[in-house]
């Protein structure tokens, strides 16, 4: 590890090979922390990673598939040889389990008619995914000064928002999987944040809004930058600044 390495902040995103993932990852970079790429598809990882070192980062593709704990586990060895620590941990991988259909028109989420093997398959990348590979670079996380934690979640995960039969998503088809997952992401932050709060680590769930991805077929109102700024601004927090949250851009989303 070099001396210029050793003063930066060392940041790892999941599924950072495109949308909100790699616009976070650039602007952390942007930032002057080293980030990590995290994708499945070695190839695309290398790719977004010079993609960050042509605009002036420092990147590096890491091979992580977060549903398989073993390539967390390998990921984790990785950063300790080569970094020994790690600062920042963006858990953005995540599925919509309907393919490029955005949640509000995917009508195989239908909780009377949902199949079972996608509600695990969506819940093995946006919950147990994020189990694995949290706990996976825990240890690392630990040696930093100043760790932090952000789950990439959606407003979809408020009950209160998706309770609401005259609010904003009051049109949506009812999800027994997506929806759900994310509601399990944000109970599942809260509890890191309680075991961690002692040690300084700040764990958040942010909602990055509805962002142009290929997950709802580029039909959001938001570039993947605009989407990217809340998870960046909780990845950078003070010391003083919250725990165990759940933001958007516009301030505290309601659980």
């Amino acid at each position: 590890m070099s001396e210029r390495t050793a003063q930066q902040k060392i940041a790892l995103v999941t599924g950072a090979n495109k949308g909100i993932g790699r616009a976070a990852a650039g602007q952390l970079a942007a930032r002057g922390m080293t980030v990590l790429v995290g994708a499945r598809d070695p190839r695309r990882g290398e790719e977004a990673a010079a993609a960050l070192r042509a605009a002036g980062g420092d990147a590096h593709a890491l091979t992580l598939d977060v549903t398989d704990h073993t390539t967390a586990r390998a990921a984790a060895q990785r950063i300790r040889e080569r970094f020994g620590r790690l600062d920042v941990l963006v858990n953005n991988a995540g599925v919509t389990g309907s393919g490029q259909v955005s949640p509000q028109d995917a009508h195989d989420q239908v909780p009377s008619s949902v199949d079972l093997n996608m509600v695990r398959e969506v819940f093995e990348t946006n919950v147990f995914g994020v189990i694995a590979v949290t706990n996976a670079v825990l240890p690392l996380l630990r040696r930093s000064p100043a760790p932090r934690i952000v789950n990439v979640s959606s407003h979809a995960a408020s009950l209160a928002l998706t309770g609401d039969p005259d609010g904003p998503f009051a049109a949506l088809l009812p999800s027994a999987a997506y929806t759900p997952s994310k509601a399990a992401l944000s109970a599942l932050t809260v509890q890191y944040a309680n075991e961690l709060r002692k040690d300084g680590v700040l764990v958040n769930a942010a909602a990055p809004g509805f962002v142009a991805t290929d997950s709802n077929d580029h039909t959001g109102h938001l570039t993947p930058a605009q989407g990217a700024a809340v998870v960046v601004r909780l990845a950078t927090l003070d010391a003083g600044g919250p725990t165990g949250g759940f933001f958007g851009e516009e301030g505290p989303v309601p659980w």
